[in-house]
């Protein structure tokens, strides 16, 4: 089973609420987008791994125009769609694996991920995941990745995952995006379990 697939099971068989990583709004994350807009709700905005996440109801409640929503599952992707109904027309749906798709260069003024960079165990994805950040945000930009902390998870969804303290976290990244801020959050899963998740915000260097 490769990498669409497995994801695609995991929506296709669980309600939206029902995985580990489910929060009914992502308040660190729609805290660090409104630091990065300043305000201007016409910044552009990518959720990548987006999928079924509440992140993009939120951005729509708080006046936000210019939305892409991009994930590897298409199934996760409808469960939103169908979620917001009209108003999902109004947003970008990208069916795209962020390892692999080269987005439109200097695109976005934000690119959000929650939870889908600690899932890149392999060298050359992280790699390939950093290149396309780097040519999809304008210049001056932001990005922003939560991924487990250190004493977060190993495992997740069946999957082996990596693990971060800012540090080790920015590294990945490199010179060319300035760390900002770093913080970390306790999420309480749904299962009444609690993770570690550790957040970098950082400004693309112009």
């Amino acid at each position: 089973m490769n990498v669409r697939q497995h994801w695609e099971k995991v929506y296709g068989t669980r309600a939206p609420d029902q995985v580990s990583w489910f929060r009914p709004h992502l308040e660190t994350s729609l805290t660090l987008i409104e630091r990065a807009t300043r305000g201007d709700r016409d910044a552009s905005i990518i959720d990548v791994g987006g999928g079924a996440s509440t992140l993009v109801d939120d951005l729509l409640e708080r006046q936000y125009r210019n939305i892409t929503v991009a994930d590897i599952s298409q199934t996760a992707l409808e469960v939103a769609r169908k979620r917001l109904g009209k108003a999902a027309e109004s947003v970008r749906w990208l069916q795209a694996d962020v390892t692999q798709t080269v987005f439109p260069a200097h695109s976005y003024d934000v690119w959000h991920d929650r939870a889908v960079f600690h899932f890149l165990t392999k060298p050359e994805d992280r790699i390939a995941y950093v290149r396309n950040a780097a040519l999809a945000v304008e210049p001056g930009g932001h990005v922003i990745v939560g991924a487990f902390g250190p004493e977060g998870p190993t495992k997740c969804s069946g999957l082996d995952v990596m693990r971060y303290d800012a540090e080790s976290l920015h590294g990945e990244f490199g010179p060319h995006f300035r760390l900002v801020e770093s913080l970390q959050e306790l999420h309480d899963t749904p299962f009444g379990t609690t993770q570690q998740f550790l957040y970098c915000y950082c400004a693309v260097e112009q």
